[in-house]
């Protein structure tokens, strides 16, 4: 589960895709299989969300990893890789890695 906490000192990623509406599926097709399917069985792995914006041009993923060492043992995980490279058939990344600085919630 998502815990986006100051204190909890996980790596997060958010990844941007920029995509062509009508390969935006397509994308969110592929992720969620690379994810569901590989990358949640990675040592360090912590939790992931994935979105899709309302224009089609976007997909990004937000990601939390143990450590930065864990997130770089997936990235040369052999089995991760062929997922990026389809993806990246069809749609341009923006990766970031982050930390985080303030949560806010309702005061409603």
């Amino acid at each position: 589960m998502t815990n986006i906490a100051v204190d909890n000192n996980y790596l997060t990623l958010i990844n941007v895709f920029t995509v062509d509406p009508t390969n935006q599926q397509e994308l969110v097709d592929l992720l969620i299989l690379a994810t569901s399917g590989t990358i949640t069985k990675v040592a360090g792995f912590i939790s992931s969300s994935l979105h899709k914006s309302l224009d089609g041009t976007k997909v990004t993923m937000y990601a939390q990893w143990k450590s930065i060492e864990d997130y770089q043992n997936m990235r040369n995980n052999p089995s991760a890789s062929p997922y990026l490279e389809q993806a990246l058939k069809i749609a341009t990344f923006a990766p970031g890695m982050y930390e985080v600085v303030k949560t806010f919630n309702s005061e409603i």
